[in-house]
């Protein structure tokens, strides 16, 4: 019994790393065209603007999650 606990946190925990990979590489696909029309835009005060608004409402959706997690203890406060 031991060893299929063991080894089903094993894989969970697994899976949990691929999952957190995965929405930091889906972040930096969401950022990569701001960042883009930020370059084509030229830098106005209102591109850049636009690309803050936009690279923020990233940032919160990648760590809204982690934070809720965090108030309901689903994830520990650091690693042991």
């Amino acid at each position: 019994m031991v060893d299929l606990v063991s080894t089903l946190t094993r894989l969970l925990l697994k899976v949990g790393i691929v999952a957190f990979l995965a929405n930091e590489v889906r972040g930096l696909v969401l950022a990569g065209p701001v960042l883009y029309a930020m370059y084509r835009a030229g830098g106005t005060w209102m591109a850049v603007w636009l690309g803050f608004c936009a690279l923020a409402g990233i940032a919160i959706s990648v760590l809204a999650p982690i934070w809720v997690a965090r108030k309901f203890k689903l994830l520990p406060l650091r690693a042991a």
